[in-house]
């Protein structure tokens, strides 16, 4: 038998006694996007950045930069949805300067975005950041932190961030971007830092939901790993929005981790490193802005992909394959949420 969860049949309830002409609609879209090292093409002293200069191993160029950053802006203006998303989370940006690039030299240009960012310690200089779009989101409150937890030791890694502002003059939401540490190194020996920064992330979100009642989270990021691996399914806790009882986060990502599909590609398994997560109250269809269980989405457009002549069938297509330069856009496919707008009767 088949449970389904108490949010979920809440939704139906409502969704099947909502009049004719009374339907949900979209009213905004959130996008995540690991870009796959977009760096520009200067030096750096104080990180490990020497791969993407003009003499490094890769010959990164601002000729190829300024073709990422097209290649980055076709994939935001080909989400498929009736605008370009009002918020989008970018890991693996070197800095602010490379963000300003990306909105003033491409068609972003036009669609009014900002920038949220700050240099994390991470040894490569990667960061995460937020862009929003002014007209749709407008800010309260953004900060980073550390994913560690109760540790007073320097670690050289990605922070999260934070942001908290009013999306679509509707309500407040609570947005975390993440990149957590990778799996480089080995799955075991790399595994206590993911659910440090697990323990850390549901640290962050229960003081929230201790402050507000019933806040609209959304914890977005490449995690490194996979829906129901021990950081994000026991730690976390993040439930497929089909489980039984009563989550306070759902993992709106679970039910691609069977499906075949995937982000990323490893050799011949596609893997779900790039989720949506959010708080069970999102699911609430009775609240001003809200999504349905099925409403986050892989964006797996065919010009991001390419054969995969070695495993077969195809594979996302990246800006370098080893050190050769095929002028791709990343090894990540992104990530689409859809949110919607209470209709009165």
């Amino acid at each position: 038998m088949i449970r389904v969860s108490p949010f979920l049949l809440l939704f139906l309830i409502v969704f099947q006694l909502a009049p004719a002409g009374a339907q949900p609609q979209p009213v905004a879209s959130v996008m995540f996007y690991n870009v796959e090292n977009l760096f520009d093409a200067e030096d750096d002293p104080e990180t490990l950045d020497n791969e993407f200069l003009p003499e490094g191993d890769r010959r990164w160029t601002n000729s190829r930069l300024y073709q990422k950053l097209v290649n980055i802006s076709k994939v935001i203006l080909n989400t498929g949805s009736w605008e370009p998303p009002a918020l989008i989370g970018l890991c693996e940006v070197e800095n602010r300067l490379v963000l300003e690039k990306l909105l003033m030299v491409t068609p972003l240009k036009t669609f009014g975005y900002k920038i949220i960012h700050k240099e994390s310690p991470d040894e490569r200089g990667i960061d995460v950041a937020l862009l929003y779009r002014e007209s749709f989101f407008d800010p309260i409150e953004y900060r980073c932190f550390l994913p560690v937890l109760g540790e007073n030791t320097v670690v050289r890694t990605r922070e999260i961030l934070y942001v908290s502002g009013i999306l679509a003059g509707l309500d407040t939401v609570h947005l975390f971007v993440n990149h957590w540490p990778s799996r480089y190194g080995g799955l075991m020996e790399t595994r206590s830092m993911r659910n440090r920064a697990a323990a850390r992330l549901k640290a962050e979100i229960e003081q929230l939901q201790l402050q507000f009642r019933a806040p609209a989270i959304i914890a977005m990021g490449d995690f490194n790993d996979q829906p129901s691996d021990q950081s994000l399914g026991k730690i976390l806790q993040g439930e497929s929005p089909f489980s039984a009882g009563s989550p306070s986060l759902v993992n709106l990502s679970f039910p691609w981790e069977n499906s075949g599909k995937g982000t990323l590609k490893m050799q011949s398994q596609w893997q779900v490193f790039d989720q949506m997560i959010v708080s069970a109250g999102l699911l609430d269809s009775t609240r001003n802005l809200f999504c349905l269980p099925g409403d986050a989405r892989i964006l797996d457009l065919p010009f991001l992909l390419e054969k995969d002549e070695r495993f077969y069938g195809e594979k996302p297509f990246r800006s370098y394959v080893g050190f050769r330069y095929q002028g791709g856009f990343s090894d990540h496919l992104p990530v689409i949420l859809t949110l919607r707008k209470r209709q009165h009767p």
